[in-house]
């Protein structure tokens, strides 16, 4: 018999995909999400169901948890990994690119945490993990409307987690500094690009998306009445 149901976002590629397999040899059942399903499907794990979803669908997402539920059981965590960081300058950045991070980086989550709470806090017991980040906390040159998307993913999760306290369910913010994965891909600025990647040679380099995925396994295998609010991890140089 595998261990309960994990819902992972974004989980084909970095942190989502280092945690997916950390859960895994763990013997997990999981239900792995992301626009990319051949990529979930290449990781080949055992009692996973793999589904291509939008998490800004709040339909397709749902359904997403429906189906794996009738297969595996009760969803027992969600891992809110999905997440897009599109630096850039205020005056110069398109806004089409700030309305994506907050569709991805605040609705998706949104979607994600309606998708399993209710049976959370029905059955007394659940752990919704909230991926975030440092600039959640403080603020980063190029980076206004992702640190806004973030701050927003600590507010939220905190105030979830006054919510649903006393229904048994935890909340736990996860907040990565620099990673290595494939996330600064994804900013369309070519000058940022280079000078956050000699942001991270002069650290020594960053933390690997195994790194926060021990991260967030250790926050959830804490007994069921221990609740790791908040788990702030940089590499050891990185300033700040």
């Amino acid at each position: 018999m595998s261990k309960a149901l994990i819902v992972i976002t974004g989980a084909s590629s970095g942190i989502g995909a280092a945690t997916a397999r950390l859960l895994s040899q763990q013997g997990h059942s999981l239900l792995l999400l992301a626009r990319r399903v051949e990529r979930l499907e290449a990781l080949a794990l055992p009692n996973t169901l793999c589904r291509a979803v939008d998490v800004t669908d709040r339909a397709q997402l749902a359904a997403a948890v429906a189906e794996a539920e009738g297969r595996f059981g009760p969803v027992d965590a969600i891992v809110n990994n999905a997440g897009v960081m599109l630096l850039g300058q205020m005056a110069e950045q398109a806004p089409e690119e700030w309305k994506t991070m907050f569709d991805v980086n605040v609705h998706g989550l949104l979607n994600g945490i309606h998708a399993v709470l209710g049976g959370m806090v029905e059955r007394k017991r659940g752990t919704v993990i909230n991926i975030s980040s440092v600039a959640g906390r403080k603020t980063f040159p190029n980076h206004v409307a992702y640190c806004g998307t973030k701050f927003a993913v600590h507010a939220m999760s905190e105030n979830l987690r006054e919510e649903v306290a006393d229904h048994g369910v935890r909340v736990v913010t996860i907040a990565p500094g620099a990673v290595d994965t494939e996330l600064l891909s994804h900013t369309s600025s070519e000058a940022i690009k280079a000078g956050y990647e000699a942001w991270k040679q002069e650290m020594g380099g960053v933390l690997a998306a195994e790194d926060v995925a021990s991260a967030i396994v250790y926050a959830y295998q804490q007994p069921q009445n221990v609740c790791i609010r908040e788990i702030v991890l940089a590499a050891t140089r990185q300033q700040p």
